[in-house]
């Protein structure tokens, strides 16, 4: 597979039905994206932490959702548009019990990516938010 040149720019963006298993199919989309671009030593990251964000998305919201992978100046942000447009719980410590159900997803993200955000966004009319990640250096 050829290696992403640093100065190379791409990007997909895929909606995400509402259904349970939007979180298969986009973890493997994921892959394919991944390993077609030479991203292959990200793919195990990039697949569990995409996957806490559109699990976010389909379980906390009724509406439509999408998930853009960015390559862009040598950096891969990954990221899930959802119709709410409400600030994600902040994410709980890792270290906290096990029986709280809120908050694990992000944990998971803030301790597996080099860094991560959200921020408002509108997509075709509709507000929403858009949460992303970048993995550990993809340069």
């Amino acid at each position: 597979m050829p290696e992403n040149e640093p100065n190379e720019q791409w990007e997909y963006a895929p909606y995400i039905p509402n259904d349970p298993r939007s979180g298969t199919v986009c973890r493997r989309t994921l892959w394919l994206i991944l390993t077609m671009h030479g991203l292959i030593r990200l793919v195990d990251t990039a697949e569990l932490l995409a996957t806490e964000l559109v699990s976010n998305a389909v379980r906390h919201t009724d509406g439509p959702a999408a998930l853009r992978v960015r390559w862009s100046a040598g950096v891969l942000r990954i990221g899930v548009w959802d119709a709410d447009p409400e600030p994600p719980d902040p994410p709980r410590e890792l270290g906290q019990p096990a029986d709280a159900e809120e908050g694990r997803g992000l944990a998971l993200v803030r301790a597996c990516a080099d860094l991560w955000g959200w921020q408002p966004l509108s997509r075709h009319g509709n507000r929403g938010k858009y949460v992303w990640f970048e993995p550990a250096s993809a340069a």
